[in-house]
């Protein structure tokens, strides 16, 4: 899905002080927060932030997982709304996450589906709410925006992984067992199997710089992440671990987001790097293209951090779920991070 009008003006946002070195838009620290465990029998909320839905049975889809993972299903009001190419107008939109935060019978929010539009929200969120009522927020590409507002406005861990109108494969299914309701300290390791090759080829991982690193995961979607730039809704970098992914951006569109995070002042603030899946990242027609080893090789082997990429987060059919805001070792030299600290309330 291509976000070029999403992030027309990331170019000049990207002019602005880094939000974590002083800039006047900073977002003030807040504590972290945990949100609420969750349980089979619990009420979950299916909300639509960002585009809308072109087919009803997606929507079906979406209630039917919910429903076979045990949950209860309430639906945002607006979660089949179209405002154009946006599920509903950002009031209507805002104003159901806004209420699903604020429901106590609700114990997770779950984003049917990306797309663009969920930054267009951001100023319409009632922040003292989610922080008083901390549940869990599932979602991945343009949640991106979600994810990284709220951790920055209200410190709650929230969740980047499968949408509700997504793929609940084996993989998919069992991560979400895994993390929500084992409540496990996940090892992120990626699944490869060799399949009917002499050696693996599918979900492989590539060492950029070899080391250890410990610290928070931020980022997600890395085109929703630099249209970011320059608000008060992006998180501290300082000391983070940054995961990204993207999805039919050429290699100089990646060239030029990352170098707006080095001017940002981001990537020299970063403990750690790990890179998803960039799905149909191609290069087009013209004189050529750096490829996206050079473009890692460029931005990311010089800061000395341990740094790799092949992590299964992106726009693919296996996904990990991985808590934004939660604290992580990265083990770059083996390809993996893992949870160092649970990312629910210990009874």
């Amino acid at each position: 899905m291509d976000r070029r009008n999403f992030i027309g003006s990331a170019a000049l946002a990207a002019l602005l002080p880094f939000v974590g070195s002083g800039s006047a838009n900073a977002a003030a620290p807040r504590r972290r927060l945990l949100p609420a465990a969750l349980n089979p029998g619990d009420t979950v909320a299916l909300v639509s932030p960002s585009s809308a839905t072109d087919a009803r049975l997606s929507l079906q889809l979406a209630r039917e997982a919910m429903q076979a993972l045990g949950f209860k299903v309430k639906t945002g009001e607006h979660y089949a709304s179209r405002y154009g190419h946006l599920a509903g107008t950002d009031a209507g939109r805002a104003g159901d996450l806004n209420a699903m935060f604020a429901d106590d019978e609700v114990k997770a929010i779950i984003c049917v589906r990306g797309g663009s539009g969920a930054a267009r929200l951001l100023p319409l969120l009632d922040y003292d709410a989610i922080r008083a009522h901390p549940k869990v927020l599932l979602g991945y590409s343009d949640i991106t925006a979600l994810h990284n507002a709220i951790l920055a406005q209200a410190g709650l861990v929230t969740f980047h992984g499968p949408i509700g109108a997504g793929s609940w494969n084996r993989f998919n299914v069992d991560q979400f067992r895994r993390v929500f309701f084992d409540r496990e300290l996940m090892q992120y390791r990626n699944v490869v199997e060799a399949g009917d090759e002499l050696v693996p080829r599918k979900h492989r991982t590539l060492t950029i710089t070899g080391g250890k690193a410990r610290g928070e995961l931020v980022g997600g979607n890395l085109s929703v992440l630099v249209a970011l730039a320059g608000s008060p809704y992006l998180p501290d970098f300082t000391g983070k671990i940054l995961f990204l992914e993207d999805v039919s951006e050429a290699p100089y569109r990646i060239d030029r987001m990352l170098t707006t995070l080095k001017l940002m002042g981001a990537l020299d603030a970063i403990a750690g790097f790990v890179f998803g899946e960039c799905t149909d990242c191609g290069p087009g027609e013209g004189y050529g293209s750096l490829t996206l080893d050079q473009i890692f090789d460029d931005h990311i082997k010089p800061l000395g951090i341990p740094a790799y990429r092949g992590a299964m987060i992106g726009h693919i059919r296996e996904q990990f779920i991985v808590p934004v805001g939660g604290k992580v070792e990265l083990d770059a030299d083996a390809g993996t991070f893992r949870m160092l600290e649970p990312v629910f309330p210990q009874a």
